[in-house]
């Protein structure tokens, strides 16, 4: 089974302008660093695979949670930029 998080991924370096072989090297390389595929492959770590299984915004919450240590509630999420940001 595909990995979700690192289709995302790819999609978005293709949407930059990189060709699918770079695409999916840059994105490989990059999850593996991560902790979300497993070094050498590119299968789900747990980590992988829960962070797959959320919404670009939800991922992106959860981005800015961790370094303020505000609740995600306290986010609102820009598709366009796929940025979360402060409410007003």
């Amino acid at each position: 089974m595909a990995s979700k998080i690192l289709n995302r991924l790819v999609s978005q370096l293709k949407a930059k302008g990189k060709s699918t072989q770079v695409a999916y090297a840059i994105a490989t390389s990059i999850m593996q660093k991560t902790g979300n595929l497993k070094i050498g492959t590119k299968t789900d770590t747990a980590k992988g695979k829960k962070r797959g299984d959320m919404s670009p915004g939800e991922r992106a919450k959860d981005r800015q949670s961790k370094i303020s240590g505000k609740p995600k509630s306290a986010y609102s999420y820009n598709s366009s930029t796929n940025r979360a940001t402060l409410k007003a």
